[in-house]
């Protein structure tokens, strides 16, 4: 088996520019889409922007919630796949989801979640190649998966109390 891998994600280098949603969408849309993106970048207050994947929980939550058997983790990458054929559109996994990234897609109604492109996440090709380095790929095991599975309305309180002390401007 191949080495399971993980998008780690900075808060901190990440710009907000949204180069991630958008080679997301071109990756499995076609189309400059970012209401269908994968990964999903918030500014819930000014100049903190985080972005959001899936962060592959290790006990799986949307799995397990799916009554219909239409997820299951990539063996290689580590990844949830959805089998669209089975995928009735209900939400179960939507609402099982601790990290607030499993959605229904905006055009099938079927779920979708991060897929990690095979193993060569495009998201992160175009951050590196912007030069933020916002997010990286790195081996799955290595990350400490509960920081990374909270709201990302949780990351950006903490986020904008550690920048700017917590003066409170939410704009979610």
């Amino acid at each position: 088996m191949a080495q399971q891998i993980f998008i780690l994600r900075d808060p901190l280098r990440c710009s907000g520019c949204r180069l991630c949603e958008v080679a997301c969408s071109l990756h499995h849309e076609g189309t400059v889409w970012p209401e269908a993106s994968r990964i999903r970048v918030f500014e819930l207050y000014p100049g903190v922007d985080v972005p959001q994947t899936c962060a592959q929980c290790r006990d799986y939550p949307c799995i397990k919630a799916c009554g219909q058997a239409a997820l299951r983790v990539d063996e290689k990458t580590g990844a949830v796949i959805v089998d669209e054929a089975k995928c009735t559109g209900c939400g179960d996994c939507v609402r099982a989801c601790p990290g607030k990234v499993m959605r229904l897609h905006p055009k099938t109604g079927k779920a979708m979640v991060c897929d990690l492109c095979g193993g060569e996440p495009e998201c992160v090709k175009a951050c590196q190649d912007a030069g933020f380095h916002a997010l990286q790929v790195v081996p799955y095991e290595s990350v400490a998966l509960k920081i990374y599975s909270i709201f990302p309305e949780e990351v950006a309180r903490r986020l904008h109390e550690t920048l700017y002390g917590g003066e409170e401007v939410f704009l979610g």
